[in-house]
C-alpha cells in the first residue's frame, strides 16, 4: 500500500500554484456557478470545500449557504493566504488524504480537481463519508475525462500535444499510464468507499470568439506558457513542435487566439455520492 504521506503530484504545504488556480477559476466561472447551482447544498448545510485552492468556490458556496457554515481546506499555506486575501475567511490547512475533522461534521462536501492529488483516493473518500452526517452528500468534479480541443482545424496536433502532456507528467512524477487514466473511474471510487451513487453529469466548457480577458489569460498563461511551453518539446516531433509554436506565439501570423474560427472545448464531469 502506498503511504498516505506520498502525494502523487508533488504537493506540499509550501508549494504554490495559486495564480494558475485563480486563472482557471475565473475562466470557468460561468460553468462552475452552474454546477454549484445544480448540486447546491441545502439551506443551512455545513459545507466543506475540500482542496479549496484560492477560495473562489468557497466564497460562492458561502454566498448561498443560508444559515449554514462553509469552510475551505487546502494543503498549501500559500493557497490559503491567497484565499483569505481574495475570497474566503473560514479556512483550514490540512491534507485531503488525512482529514482532521470530527465524524458527522458536514452535510455537504464539494471537491473539484482534488481527488487525483491523493495517493489513496478510496481511503480519502471513506474519510469524507465518515465526516458526513446522515443524508449528507459528496460532490466530486474532475476535468479532462474527454479530450480537449484547442486546434479545431488541426486534430492531429491536439492529439500530439495531449500525448506529450501525459508523457511529461508521467516522467516528472514517475507515474504509469494507469495512474493518469484510473481517475476516470470516479463512480468506482465512490462505490468502493461505500457511497450510494447520485447524479452524474458532464458539462461542456466551450469558448469561441470574442474571447474574454479571463479566457485569454487562461489560454496564454496557464496553458500555452505554464502547461505546455518548452517542456513539451522533447515529447513532440519537430514538425509538431513547430506547429505548436506557430499557433501559440502571439508574434506569429498563425496565432490561434486571433483566428475567427477559434473554437475551444473541454469538459468537467461531476459525480455525486450519498452517505
Amino acid at each position: 500500500m502506498v503511504s498516505s504521506n506520498v502525494r502523487p503530484l508533488g504537493d506540499s504545504p509550501d508549494r504554490s500554484y495559486a495564480e494558475k488556480l485563480e486563472r482557471f477559476a475565473r475562466f470557468v466561472t460561468p460553468e462552475l456557478k452552474l454546477v454549484l447551482s445544480d448540486f447546491a447544498p441545502q439551506p443551512g448545510a455545513v459545507t466543506l470545500d475540500l482542496g479549496c485552492g484560492t477560495g473562489v468556490a468557497t466564497r460562492w458556496l458561502d454566498e448561498h449557504r443560508g444559515s449554514g457554515y462553509v469552510v475551505g481546506l487546502d494543503l498549501s499555506l500559500p493557497h490559503l493566504r491567497a484565499a483569505r486575501t481574495r475570497h474566503a475567511r473560514a479556512l483550514a490547512q490540512g491534507d485531503a488524504g488525512r482529514l482532521c475533522f470530527r465524524a458527522s461534521t458536514f452535510d455537504f462536501i464539494w471537491s473539484c480537481n482534488t481527488i487525483n492529488h491523493v495517493a489513496e483516493p478510496v481511503d480519502a473518500l471513506r474519510q469524507m463519508r465518515a465526516l458526513l452526517r446522515v443524508g449528507g452528500r459528496v460532490v466530486l468534479a474532475q476535468s479532462g475525462f474527454l479530450p480537449e480541443m484547442f486546434f479545431a482545424w488541426d486534430a492531429p496536433l491536439d492529439d500530439a500535444v495531449r500525448r506529450a502532456c501525459h508523457d511529461y507528467y508521467r516522467e516528472r512524477y514517475s507515474l504509469s499510464p494507469f495512474d493518469t487514466a484510473a481517475l476516470r473511474g470516479l463512480l468506482q471510487l465512490l462505490q468502493g468507499a461505500g457511497f450510494r451513487r447520485g447524479r452524474v453529469r458532464t458539462y461542456a466548457i466551450e469558448r469561441v470568439q470574442p474571447l474574454s480577458a479571463e479566457d485569454r489569460a487562461y489560454f496564454e498563461t496557464s496553458i500555452f506558457a505554464e502547461t505546455w511551453g518548452a517542456r513539451l518539446r522533447p515529447h513532440l516531433q519537430p514538425a509538431e513542435w513547430d506547429a505548436l509554436q506557430r499557433y501559440t506565439d502571439p508574434r506569429s501570423p498563425d496565432y490561434c487566439l486571433r483566428r475567427d474560427d477559434f473554437h475551444h472545448l473541454q469538459t468537467l464531469t461531476v459525480c455525486e455520492g450519498h452517505a
